[in-house]
């Protein structure tokens, strides 16, 4: 009977054994082991049960994992509060139909970067914010990017070669893939960029000035010493920097640049998005920008700086009565310019609209010659939030070398020649070379500044100031000192800046010519020609201009005039000299 029992017993064991492995546990038990316990659990199997012994060792295996599944758990948890330290997910739900259905974009995690996810949905959500799955601390919120979904049509967007006109070899427009305006502005981040490094920016105050410095500076930027510019470039979590407006508390109410009250409460109130653009000297008429929708010019603060000449001339033109505003720009008028030199005054609504807009999150700036012709939200979402980035700008359409760019200035007059030379060999010293593939994936030094697209955060903002302060110690050129800031900073930061395509800015910008230019090619235009009138066959008397008219009797008789050909250089001259012999001959005689 006992080895009845225990060959029952050992079955038994068995069945569990094959119980366990399709319950997914990888146990291998081999037959000899099943078929010949060992004392222990022969022991074990005699003083009790068979259907005791079996829900031992089912307890056994349930504890052990109940164990498994809390040490798992805990992992995953544990990986959870790490990527919740790391990384914050921004969920967006858009209605988007380029595919013929509506789609459900939820931004998820993914590295650095947050990426598009698609899911099918058979209801139409627009512009629904869903709650976060992760919601970190306020203080540690920030937009992380997005990538578009693999069936978009931008994300298998190419550029089409150049058409094969061999009339025009300047620079023109390529096309560029947008967003709808919808999308785009759904899209816009809810929290600011990350920073990397700089936290804290303030700006240096002071009055009055200590004009004692090595060289170069002015009232408006503070004379900033060169220990001051190079403790600049040494990027920390909290910094004080020159920024222009040093000698007033507050920028545009005595500071130079000096802005109506009224104009400055106005500006504080642009806590989102503003173009900005200027026109100093009445150098170029005011552009109006085109096909901006109804939703941005409800909420898009669009600024246009002008200086009293300009105010003159447009109130003079008709074009600015008895409103601040011309179009869709509101007109400020800024007075007690601080520099004589009108490019190098432009710089400051161009570099520093943070300290002009201080709640404004993003800034457009177009130069006054400009025409914008896209929406802002949409270049927005194309060049600063779809990549990913803070700044960009657009390369020079043919030069990408600091030493080219300073000697086309030198070329074309943009600059007093002795003041570029001491400003290129000055970055020389510091370590400027010229521009090579060393440097990739930077793929040029020279911008072309006319347009620049932005996110007020701390590092763009400190960027533009140090920019700002090397275009007031040295020349108003900016293309020759961009590089040079921008570099300093990279090298302590993983900062980077996006700098696309001159076609690309060309497709959201149209160029005019500045009033000068205008004026010339008026005064150079050829005088309007005239087809001639036959003369009338009444007025036989009257002198022939195109037809000789003979009279004959009572009749009046049409005859061409014979063309007479026109003398040109060389026989011109011999002609001329034939005809003084004749004189000369006439006159001995």
């Amino acid at each position: 009977m006992s080895g009845g029992s225990l060959g029952i017993r050992s079955g038994s064991c068995g069945t569990l054994d094959k119980q366990l492995q399709n319950g997914r546990l990888p146990i291998q038990v081999p037959t000899a082991t099943r078929n010949k316990p060992t004392k222990m659990f022969h022991w074990i199997c005699k003083f009790a049960g068979r259907k005791k012994v079996g829900m031992l060792l089912l307890c056994v295996i349930s504890a052990a994992v109940f164990v498994w599944v809390l040490y798992v758990g805990k992992g995953e948890v544990d990986i959870l509060e790490n990527d919740h330290v790391q990384s914050v997910t921004l969920n967006v739900r858009l209605s988007i139909n380029y595919s013929g259905s509506p789609l459900i974009y939820s931004l998820q995690p993914n590295g650095l970067n947050a990426a598009y996810t698609v899911n099918q949905t058979s209801s139409l959500i627009t512009g629904e914010e869903t709650e976060n799955r992760i919601m970190p601390p306020p203080a540690s919120s920030y937009f992380l990017g997005y990538t578009l979904p693999l069936g978009h049509p931008c994300n298998t967007f190419t550029l089409p070669p150049p058409p094969a006109d061999k009339k025009r070899t300047g620079p023109r427009p390529c096309p560029v893939c947008y967003l709808p305006l919808e999308e785009a502005v759904a899209l816009m981040p809810k929290v600011p960029s990350f920073s990397p490094v700089l936290k804290n920016l303030a700006y240096i105050y002071e009055e009055p000035l200590n004009r004692e410095t090595e060289f170069g500076g002015s009232d408006f930027g503070g004379y900033p010493t060169l220990k001051q510019r190079d403790n600049s470039y040494d990027i920390r979590e909290s910094m004080s920097v020159h920024c222009g407006f040093a000698k007033g508390r507050k920028p545009g109410r005595g500071t130079g640049f000096d802005i109506d009250n009224g104009d400055l409460l106005e500006m504080e109130q642009c806590n989102g998005v503003v173009v900005a653009s200027a026109v100093f000297g009445a150098f170029d008429n005011i552009q109006q920008p085109s096909n901006i929708s109804e939703y941005s010019k409800q909420t898009v603060c669009f600024y246009m700086f002008v200086d009293e000449e300009t105010e003159a001339a447009l109130k003079r033109d008709g074009g600015l009565v008895n409103s601040k505003k011309i179009g869709i720009w509101r007109v400020v008028v800024v007075h007690n310019l601080p520099y004589s030199d009108g490019r190098r005054n432009g710089k400051i609504p161009k570099l520093l609209p943070h300290r002009l807009f201080p709640n404004a999150r993003f800034s457009l700036w177009i130069d006054g010659k400009l025409e914008l012709v896209v929406d802002p939200y949409q270049i927005l979402e194309r060049f600063l939030w779809r990549e990913n980035v803070t700044f960009a700008i657009s390369k020079h359409y043919k030069r990408f070398d600091v030493f080219d760019e300073a000697e086309a200035n030198k070329a074309a007059g943009k600059f007093d020649n002795a003041s570029i030379n001491f400003q290129v060999d000055f970055y020389k010293k510091e370590g400027l070379t010229q521009y090579s593939e060393a440097k990739l994936p930077i793929t040029s030094d020279v911008p072309e500044g006319c347009v620049i697209i932005r996110e007020h955060v701390p590092i763009s903002n400190l960027f533009t100031c140090l920019w700002f302060n090397e275009v007031d110690r040295f020349t108003s050129r900016d293309q020759i000192s961009f590089s040079t800031v921008r570099d300093k900073i990279t090298a302590k930061t993983n900062w980077t800046v996006n700098m696309f395509l001159d076609c690309e800015r060309r497709n959201f910008v149209v160029q005019k010519h500045h009033k000068d230019v205008l004026a010339e090619l008026a005064r150079m235009a050829p005088p309007t020609v005239y087809s001639p009138q036959p003369p009338s066959l009444t007025l036989a008397n009257d002198p022939p201009r195109v037809f000789s008219l003979e009279t004959s009797g009572d009749r009046v008789v049409n005859s061409p005039v014979r063309k007479v050909t026109q003398r040109r250089g060389r026989d011109m001259r011999s002609g001329s000299r034939r005809r003084r012999k004749v004189i000369r001959d006439n006159d001995s005689s």
